[in-house]
């Protein structure tokens, strides 16, 4: 029988940004884009707020001692219409591939509004979905603020078959996952910072310890649990892409928060593989160091499973249940609707394949 759907080749980079430098990381970002390339990757994923890091500082330290990093973070997040992410997208456009990128991302209203976004690039250079997390988790509230549902979408991509993607702690959350499954999802991308720490390690840890005290969460398995969920309701294939904690970045933290040392180097590193429409783990896996894991998703083996539980077709009760979605993109934008010069600053950099040869 011939196949329906295509075969695609994803490439996930278990990789460390250079911590809070945004023009190493982009050209980082550059050199494993064409790295997965030649190695014949259809997509290539990156971790949760790749560029320029993850906020883990806020995790161990108090708000009060981070006025240094926040600003670095302002100053280092990109516009979504930078030339850096211009760059990305004729990156994509050179190597024929598909790019999903997670990154901070600061907005053209206020200087000190971040948020937790990621972006897919076609392989003609084209932005097809821009998502800001919906809702930053527990000391994430710190540094990122709230996004909106204006990217949870799944896009029909041809080659890669159809995309979604959810940040993190998003993919603890059925009401916006059912939203990804209800648009035929067949790839499904959850993206995960390196650590997470939600336990202090060391002598008041010890003190404060004994019985019924708090465990370090298990972020390897966590994130294993919510990503098989998904795949087995979907139906769908995963790809679990974490960042890397490298030298770098957990020196940086501890010169800024020595008690953080303990903590910091007690934590297990996220790891990045891929999952089956059973949620069986499928392909390769990397963790504990720096580099691509790939693996080959047949995506007509979405198809049988759809007979046993389709919770987006036949094994749903659309009659009972009805989810409202607001796909309207949140800001202080909204107060000028309308308004040419909000709609010309904020809009998404042009296709590459479209663009006006002369700017």
């Amino acid at each position: 029988m011939a196949a329906w759907l295509p075969k695609v080749r994803v490439a996930a980079c278990n990789v460390a940004p250079i911590f809070l430098d945004t023009a190493k990381t982009v050209q980082k970002t550059i050199s494993l884009i064409s790295e997965a390339a030649r190695n014949k990757a259809d997509l290539v994923v990156f971790p949760e707020s790749y560029i320029p890091a993850f906020p883990l500082w806020a995790g161990v330290s108090a708000p009060i001692d981070n006025h240094s990093f926040f600003k670095t973070l302002a100053r280092e997040s990109l516009l979504i219409n930078s030339p850096e992410i211009t760059t990305l997208q004729q990156t994509c456009l050179q190597h024929n591939i598909f790019a999903h990128i997670g990154f901070n991302e600061r907005s053209h209203s206020s200087l000190g509004c971040i948020w937790n976004a990621s972006i897919l690039i076609s392989d003609t250079g084209k932005i097809l979905n821009h998502h800001r997390k919906i809702a930053p988790t527990f000391y994430e509230k710190l540094v990122w603020a709230a996004g909106d549902g204006e990217g949870l979408r799944v896009v029909e991509t041809g080659r890669c078959g159809r995309v979604g993607g959810l940040i993190c702690g998003e993919n603890t959350n059925p009401l916006a996952r059912w939203t990804l499954m209800a648009q035929g999802e067949q790839v499904h991308v959850s993206t995960w910072p390196a650590v997470w720490p939600t336990v202090r390690v060391g002598e008041r840890s010890e003190r404060e310890g004994g019985e019924g005290a708090e465990r370090q969460y298990d972020n390897v398995a966590a994130n294993r649990t919510r990503s098989a969920a998904h795949c087995f309701e979907a139906k769908c294939f995963g790809v679990m892409c974490s960042g890397f904690m490298d030298r770098g970045m957990r020196d940086a933290i501890v010169k800024h928060a020595p008690s953080s040392a303990a903590t910091l180097d007690s934590l297990t590193q996220g790891a990045s593989c891929f999952l089956d429409p059973t949620g069986a783990q499928i392909g390769e896996q990397v963790q504990g160091e720096e580099g691509i894991a790939y693996a080959d998703l047949d995506l007509n083996e979405c198809i049988a499973p759809k007979q046993f539980h389709d919770v987006v077709g036949g094994y749903q009760r659309f009659d009972i249940f009805d989810l409202q979605v607001s796909r309207s993109r949140m800001g202080p934008e909204n107060a000028f609707r309308g308004r040419e010069e909000y709609k010309e600053r904020d809009a998404p950099v042009p296709p590459i394949d479209e663009a006006d040869d002369s700017t």
